[in-house]
């Protein structure tokens, strides 16, 4: 489809030419031209009246299908757009549930979809109703007043069933992940802006070969594998990709979704260490935000500047260095920065920061475990390897074995017979 693209820039308004140009390509539209403005909002526009001025004339030169805004268009100055180019009008967030739509395989991230285009839908049916009371025959899709009443009320319908089917869903999941912690595993959540390299990054971790291409939002459906960390289980899960100014009815339609970040142990939030310093510092901050939106700022942070092999490590220094300003000047706690090439599976300082971080996580305790029956040492020491992470041996008539133990993983401990008793700091 052949679509013109409209970006309008101001204070307010920070939209990277590049980052839409991809947008436009992965939702398989042909560019045929790129307009652009530095103003501000026009309030029945969106762009100034010389500009539109200029679009009509494109429009009637290129005869594109659509024409597409980085910028978020109200209901109105998406029907006035409209009845000034007789040409379908869409902005950057129909632009990406297009995307959305295209990738969307399992059927939750198919419900969480059409929630959110339904939620895109609502406020543009009640500007056709309320332009149609006014005289202005502009039906929604061709219809008439009755039409499109009916029509919003079965919105309406439809996005109440799939909140109760998406409902469903989380209770699984929830079920799923308490039955995860009680044996043991340790949650980490992939984060970051789109075609970051998460992807690329979990199959390094679990030696897996999930689909990981350069497009922006290939990872829609939720993914969660295991992998090992010394003996330590732990599960890793990739989550959708965070874009700037995610708007608040797509962080609802997919909360389901991004609930993994929450209910995670760790989050690894994962950049390109590729991309100039200006691209870096913008996704991170819109990242941050949505961590902040969603109240997982808390959560104990890796801070991953993956692909370091597309540049030189002096330039990954520097970049880590300036990531750490801010997060202390904005007074955001990250437990480490580090850098890796996912792609080529150089993942030593992520690891490292892993095993440091994990142990420091609110689940682990420092126990002193005496075993009396030396046949069950051996079974012992496995457990809590897989568990935490022994300190201290001490051999005799009773093995006495000091480790940090994950405090839900303690029944565990003792249906082995043996005795456990918690350090007090000054013990250790």
């Amino acid at each position: 489809m052949r679509a013109i693209g409209v970006i309008r820039k101001s204070r307010r308004d920070r939209i990277s030419r590049e980052e839409f140009e991809e947008l436009l390509r992965s939702a398989g539209y042909e560019v045929v031209a790129i307009l652009e403005q530095n103003r501000d909002e026009h309030p029945k526009y969106n762009i100034g009246k010389g500009k539109l001025e200029e679009l009509k004339e494109l429009v009637q030169e290129l005869e594109p299908e659509r024409v597409v805004f980085a910028n978020k268009l109200s209901p109105s100055q998406a029907y006035n757009l409209w009845k000034e180019l007789k040409v379908e009008i869409i902005d950057k967030w129909q632009l990406v549930l297009e995307i959305f739509e295209r990738r969307a395989h399992s059927k939750e991230a198919k419900l969480q979809v059409e929630l959110a285009s339904l939620q895109y839908e609502v406020p543009l049916v009640k500007e056709a109703i309320r332009r149609i009371k006014l005289g202005d025959r502009a039906g929604f899709k061709g219809m008439g007043e009755y039409q499109t009443q009916q029509y919003l009320k079965h919105i309406r319908y439809r996005m109440g069933k799939i909140r109760k089917e998406l409902e469903r869903v989380k209770a699984d999941r929830e079920v799923k992940r308490k039955r995860r912690e009680e044996v043991g595993f340790i949650l980490i959540a992939l984060a970051g802006y789109t075609n970051a390299g998460k992807s690329t990054l979990l199959n390094a971790l679990a030696g897996e070969d999930i689909e990981a291409r350069n497009q922006m939002f290939t990872t829609l459906d939720t993914t969660t594998r295991r992998f090992k960390l010394g003996g330590k289980r732990v599960l890793v899960t990739d989550t959708v990709g965070f874009i700037d100014g995610l708007p608040p009815f797509i962080v609802e339609a997919f909360h389901s979704t991004l609930e993994e970040i929450v209910k995670a142990d760790i989050v690894l939030l994962v950049l390109d260490a590729s991309e100039p310093w200006g691209e870096i510092r913008r996704k991170f901050l819109a990242s941050l935000n949505v961590l902040r939106e969603l109240k997982a700022l808390d959560k104990p942070m890796i801070v991953v500047l993956n692909k370091r092999d597309l540049t030189s490590e002096e330039d990954v220094r520097d970049k880590a260095e300036k990531i750490r300003q801010i997060t202390e000047e904005r007074g955001i706690n990250v437990s480490r920065i580090v850098s890796i090439s996912a792609k080529l599976g150089e993942l030593g300082e992520l690891y490292s920061a892993l095993e440091d971080t994990v142990l420091t996580l609110p689940k682990y305790g420092a126990f002193e475990i005496t075993v009396e029956e030396p046949e069950k040492v051996p079974q012992v020491m496995a457990l809590i390897n897989a568990i935490g992470e022994v300190l201290d041996v001490e051999y005799g008539e009773e093995t006495r074995i000091e480790a940090y133990v994950q405090t839900g993983m303690i029944k565990e401990l003792t249906r082995l017979g043996v005795g456990i008793k918690r350090l007090n700091q000054s013990d250790q």
